[in-house]
């Protein structure tokens, strides 16, 4: 049975001294919940905060994003080894936001996750398509050319490292909300695609999270879908008692 994780990104929120709040208040909440991993994506200038408020317990940390090159003169990115340096176990490769704002594109999002690999981090992929395709019917048609232009190059044995996370676009930020038997029919054919490029074990055991406005109020109904695994959670993990509310669905 694939383990559930919860993952929360930040994105451009919380401070160092906010960040250590934040944990202060979290980790009691969620101590004893055994049943799921718990990542979170802080900024990367909270890294440090986040990785010394997390030592000792149940709580792994993401970086929101990463640079391919080991090293180099790319000003203003990060590399993998910097990440892992900083605490990081996951990286969170190709959010929408940054395929729509900084022009990401699959086959950045290949070399992104390549790199990440070969550091030995675990890969959070996001793939999704936006609110005019889906209306258009093209919501297969975007996800399959997401998941083969960032997946094609990699050997079964690399792609079982990764997490794919389904992110509808139009359901980011919004206050909109795929229904789960949308999220499920979206996470089918990206398993059925695992299956068909990767052999029915790989696929079977992959684990693909849901993120789309997941708040408390909407986490066991999503949950409770066979093939969603987990939450990447924006808006409402900013809040300790809403994040710890989604971890203990």
């Amino acid at each position: 049975m694939r383990r559930p994780l919860m993952a929360a990104n930040w994105k451009m929120h919380k401070a160092a001294g906010e960040t250590r709040a934040f944990f202060e208040k979290f980790k009691p909440l969620v101590e004893r919940a055994d049943h799921c991993d718990i990542v979170i994506a802080p900024p990367f200038t909270s890294l440090a905060a986040a990785a010394e408020a997390a030592r000792g317990s149940n709580i792994s940390l993401a970086a929101q994003d990463m640079h391919w090159e080991k090293k180099g003169a790319f000003t203003g990115e990060v590399a993998p080894g910097m990440i892992r340096d900083a605490g990081c176990e996951y990286v969170i490769v190709g959010h929408s936001e940054r395929r729509n704002f900084f022009y990401e594109t699959d086959d950045s999002v290949s070399r992104k996750l390549a790199a990440a690999l070969d550091a030995g981090l675990t890969p959070i992929v996001c793939v999704g398509e936006k609110l005019e395709e889906r209306e258009a019917g093209a919501t297969e048609l975007v996800l399959t050319r997401q998941f083969f232009g960032a997946f094609s190059a990699l050997t079964a044995s690399q792609f079982s490292r990764i997490i794919l996370a389904y992110e509808p676009v139009w359901a980011i930020g919004t206050g909109r909300t795929a229904t789960p038997q949308m999220a499920a029919d979206a996470h089918r054919l990206l398993r059925k695609l695992s299956d068909e490029r990767f052999g029915t074990e790989v696929a079977h055991n992959l684990r693909i999270l849901y993120g789309g406005s997941v708040k408390p109020d909407n986490i066991k109904g999503l949950m409770a879908q066979t093939e969603i695994d987990g939450g990447l959670v924006g808006g409402a993990s900013l809040d300790p008692d809403s994040f710890a509310a989604i971890v203990n669905f």
